[in-house]
C-alpha cells in the first residue's frame, strides 16, 4: 500500500483523490501556488507545499517543483488528476526516473493514444473499427491530398494529430476549400500544439459520441466501468454528459465495453496502481536520492 501521494492539481479532481487517499489511509501532500493557499484540499491535506506564482506555467506545470514536493515530503508517489500534467509523457517519464510511482499510464502510453495518427494505427492494429481516414500525415502533395478525399468521399474533416480541447479541426464539404482548410489547420496546429501533422477523416454529419470509462492496472486486470453519452457538443467541446447513453441495449453496451478492454489489453494500457513486490519504496531511499 502506498504510505503518501502527492497530488498535483487543484480544485474538485485534487478533493476526489484526496477523499479516496483517506479512505484508503493514505496520506496525503497537497501542491499549491501562491494564491491557492486557502483551497479546501490544501487545507484538509496532511501536508501542504507552495510551489510558484499564480500563472501554472510556474507552479501545477512546473515538472521540478512538483518533483521536489514529493521529495521534501518523502511521498513515494504522485496522482496528476486530470488536465494540467497529467497527459504529459515527459512528466511521467520524469517522475519514475526519480524514483516514485506515477498513478497513471505509462509515458510510452501517453506518446502513443496523445497523438491521434498513432493511436489510429494502434487500434486498427488490435482490430478496433475506425472511421475511414488517411491514416497518415497529409503532405504538401495536394494531389494526393485530393485523391485521399474523394476516396473517402466528402464531406471530410482536417485533423491535428496532437490537437485536443476542440482545436485543430476544420471540416470540408467541397474539393474547391480542401487546401485552404489544410493550410490552416496546419497553422493552428503548430500555434497550439508545436506539431502542424494533420491527417483527413470522413466527417460524420449526425453521430452519437459515446465514451466508454475503462480501468487497468500493471498486472492484466482491466474492466469497464460505464459509459455516457456525450453527443451535445459545441464547438466540438462537450456541454452535457448522460449516463447511462440513451437508447443503448445491454447486448451493445457490452459489445462495446469489451472492445474497449480489448483495446486497452493490447496497448498495455495502466490507469491505476496496484502494489507489487517491486514497488515498495521506503522513506529512506527517498532522502538518500
Amino acid at each position: 500500500m502506498l504510505s503518501k501521494v502527492v497530488i498535483a492539481n487543484r480544485g474538485e479532481i485534487a478533493l476526489r483523490v484526496l477523499r479516496a487517499c483517506r479512505e484508503l489511509g493514505i496520506q496525503t501532500v497537497a501542491v499549491h501556488s501562491t494564491v491557492d493557499r486557502d483551497l479546501k484540499h490544501v487545507r484538509l491535506a496532511d501536508e501542504s507545499v507552495c510551489i510558484g506564482l499564480p500563472q501554472p506555467a510556474h507552479s501545477y506545470l512546473n515538472i521540478p517543483a512538483v518533483i521536489s514536493a514529493a521529495e521534501v515530503t518523502d511521498a513515494v508517489a504522485i496522482h496528476p488528476g486530470y488536465g494540467f500534467l497529467s497527459e504529459n509523457a515527459d512528466f511521467a517519464e520524469r517522475v519514475e526516473q526519480s524514483g516514485f510511482i506515477f498513478i497513471g499510464p505509462r509515458p510510452e502510453t501517453i506518446r502513443l493514444m496523445g497523438d491521434k495518427i498513432s493511436a489510429i494505427k494502434a487500434m486498427r492494429a488490435a482490430g478496433i473499427p475506425c472511421v475511414p481516414g488517411s491514416g497518415k500525415p497529409l503532405t504538401e502533395d495536394m494531389a494526393e491530398n485530393i485523391r485521399i478525399a474523394r476516396d473517402i468521399g466528402y464531406p471530410v474533416i482536417i485533423k491535428a494529430s496532437g490537437g485536443g480541447g476542440g482545436r485543430g479541426m476544420r471540416v470540408v464539404h467541397a474539393e474547391a476549400a480542401l487546401k485552404a482548410a489544410i493550410q490552416l489547420t496546419k497553422t493552428e496546429a503548430l500555434a497550439a500544439f508545436q506539431n502542424d501533422a494533420v491527417y483527413m477523416e470522413k466527417f460524420l454529419e449526425h453521430p452519437r459520441h459515446i465514451e466508454f470509462q475503462v480501468i487497468a492496472d500493471a498486472h492484466g486486470n482491466c474492466v469497464y466501468l460505464g459509459e455516457r453519452d456525450c453527443s451535445m457538443q459545441r464547438r466540438h467541446q462537450k456541454v452535457i454528459e448522460e449516463s447511462p447513453a440513451p437508447g443503448i441495449t445491454p447486448e451493445v453496451r457490452h459489445m462495446m465495453g469489451q472492445r474497449c478492454v480489448d483495446a486497452c489489453k493490447a496497448i498495455n494500457y495502466r490507469g491505476a496502481w496496484a502494489p507489487s513486490s517491486s514497488s515498495t519504496r521506503t522513506a529512506s531511499s527517498t532522502s538518500s536520492r
